[in-house]
């Protein structure tokens, strides 16, 4: 995939899922538009893949911290559009906790354990958010 996202195929995207399906369908050709696609191109991927990872704006899913990283590396890379539309992206990964509120609310029922995956994957999500807190500051002074 050239300079960028170089270690995108050592992922197993295969084994994980986001909210359209299979990730391998959708996650690594919507990074690649965002990285090497025109402007128009790289903003309509970074809201497809938002629907992917973070559907609704604030439910995410397995695939949603092993593709961090990778938006990281696009919103750091100079010849990138859209870091805005990136960082919106990661603002609300970092904020959703609705799988938390789901668990919290269902304690009292008898679901309570059944969110435990669901809330694996919103704290590590916000953890890979969180490791590249630089990348996103260093965009945020640049003025995106």
């Amino acid at each position: 995939m050239g300079s960028l996202l170089k270690n995108v195929s050592s992922v197993h995207w295969g084994e994980l899922r986001d909210a359209t399906g299979a990730a391998a369908g959708g996650i690594p050709s919507l990074l690649s538009r965002i990285a090497y696609g025109d402007e128009d191109s790289a903003c309509l991927a970074v809201d497809d893949l938002g629907d992917a990872i973070c559907a609704l704006g604030f439910v995410v899913g397995e695939a949603t911290a092993p593709t961090v990283p990778f938006l990281l590396e696009l919103a750091g890379s100079p010849r990138v559009t859209c870091k805005a539309e990136l960082l919106d992206l990661l603002r609300s990964i970092c904020r959703t906790d609705q799988w938390h509120s789901a668990a919290a609310a269902a304690r009292e029922g008898k679901h309570g354990a059944g969110y435990r995956q669901q809330c694996g994957w919103e704290a590590a999500a916000r953890t890979a958010v969180h490791a590249g807190r630089s990348v996103i500051e260093g965009a945020e002074s640049a003025g995106m």
